[in-house]
């Protein structure tokens, strides 16, 4: 059987959570946390191995959390991604606060995977369909030899993903007939303003989103040879920051769509219907709670996952 890996980023420090953990929030009836469900949903669809991307500084709390836990499922390991791990040469300019983005989360598990592997957030509930229908992609059909990437996305409809509580940022996407990403382009401040969608770009400018427009949650399925394109393409974003730039970050969908933009990757939007729900804010964490209630009611769920 190949070996299929979910890896789930869960360094970010949460700052619109209130200076919480909002990753280890429990939100399950029996003290589940969200990675729980998502781990559930993985293991069901076949993935046969975790890698959390976590900050050293949170190991400890992690690991008592749900990191032992897990290991009793399914073989477990560590990343570490620091904001002082770049490539010889570059170091960290001054006041920098936080670590360097998704991409430079997903390159930490470089030497960790050794085939496809799925990248997912730690606190993004996905649902059972993305993971199967993902994991039937990388398994039968994606190319893992060729010169091209070839790849594999999540695609929700950016009205499933919405928080009441505050404005959110998405990766809205253009998607060909075929169902292949033809862009994907990092959204910020998506909210609803009286029934109207509104968003920012990247330099806080205003810009269009329709409510059936397709979005990436981050929840990508890649080849371990993309570790390769990663690695290479990080002291080349470091060399492009101009001086004092202590904010921009190595994202993933930034990556991907230059290779889709240069034909160097393909990758094949896998529609899910599930709803998303998450805590990006404090005032979402009830929401998810009833949100997994109901979904336990209606027996999507046991009561007790992994009992």
């Amino acid at each position: 059987m190949q070996d299929t890996t979910l890896v789930i980023m869960a360094a970010g420090i949460g700052s619109r959570f209130g200076g919480g953990i909002k990753q280890l929030e429990p939100v399950g009836p029996g003290g589940e946390i969200i990675m729980d469900y998502s781990i559930y949903d993985a293991v069901r669809a076949g993935f046969n191995k975790v890698v959390f991307i976590i900050r050293r500084d949170l190991e400890k709390d992690f690991k008592e959390i749900i990191g032992h836990r897990i290991e009793k499922i399914v073989p477990v390991e560590y990343a570490y991604q620091e904001m002082t791990a770049l490539p010889a040469g570059f170091a960290v300019p001054e006041g920098r606060k936080k670590p360097w983005g998704t991409g430079q989360a997903v390159l930490c598990v470089k030497g960790l995977v050794n085939g496809p592997f799925m990248v997912i957030n730690a606190d993004d509930y996905y649902g059972q369909e993305g993971f199967k229908r993902l994991h039937d992609y990388m398994v039968g059909e994606m190319d893992q030899s060729g010169d091209v990437y070839d790849m594999c996305m999540g695609g929700f409809i950016l009205e499933n993903t919405l928080s009441e509580n505050g404005g959110v940022t998405r990766g809205v996407c253009r998607v060909s007939g075929s169902g292949y990403l033809e862009t994907v382009q990092e959204t910020y401040d998506i909210r609803k303003n009286g029934g109207v969608l509104t968003a920012k770009d990247v330099n806080g400018a205003p810009v269009s989103v329709t409510p059936g427009c397709h979005v990436s949650m981050n929840m990508w399925g890649m080849p371990a040879a993309f570790l390769e394109e990663l690695e290479a393409g990080f002291p080349e974003f470091l060399a492009s920051l101009k001086e004092g730039d202590i904010k921009s970050e190595y994202l993933l969908p930034t990556v991907i769509n230059r290779l889709v933009s240069t034909g160097r990757a393909r990758v094949k939007v896998i529609e899910t219907p599930d709803k998303w729900f998450g805590v990006t804010y404090r005032e979402d964490k009830q929401a998810v709670v009833d949100s997994l209630r109901a979904l336990i009611a209606d027996g999507v769920y046991p009561e007790r996952l992994f009992e």
